[in-house]
């Protein structure tokens, strides 16, 4: 099995973190790992779809922290990106699991959760096996 993975630049404290533990899950699932980075969580959708396309990716995760700001751009981000992944997973009849954590979480709540990128690897390595 082959994994397309989406992570985020935007927060790269929280970020580089969350794609280490992305990768040690995939290797502990035995799963190989293609990583892509993209400079922020809004962006994934379009590295996702490029992955979706390709034959030999089966399943696609993503990794990103959106922390909270002064407006409610952390909730637009947040919630236009999962809408955009849900759709692509959707369209191309393939796993895309979001591992994108917020929206409405300062920084130290996005530090605490560092593991969206290995239960995103999970829950897309758990939706690829069960439907084949």
């Amino acid at each position: 099995m082959k994994l397309g993975l989406v992570v985020s630049e935007f927060n790269r404290e929280v970020t580089s973190e969350m794609e280490e533990r992305a990768v040690e899950k995939a290797d502990e699932l035995g799963v190989e790992v293609e990583t892509v980075r993209v400079p922020g969580a809004y962006d994934t959708p379009l590295a996702a779809k490029r992955f979706c396309e390709r034959d030999d990716i089966d399943a696609v995760a993503t990794a990103g922290a959106v922390v909270e700001g002064d407006t409610d751009h952390d909730r637009l981000v947040t919630e236009t990106a999962a809408d955009a992944l849900t759709r692509l997973s959707l369209d191309h009849d393939k796993p895309v699991a979001l591992g994108i954590a917020g929206p409405g979480m300062s920084a130290a709540e996005a530090r605490e959760r560092t593991d969206y990128g290995a239960r995103a690897v999970e829950s897309a390595v758990e939706m690829v096996r069960t439907l084949d």
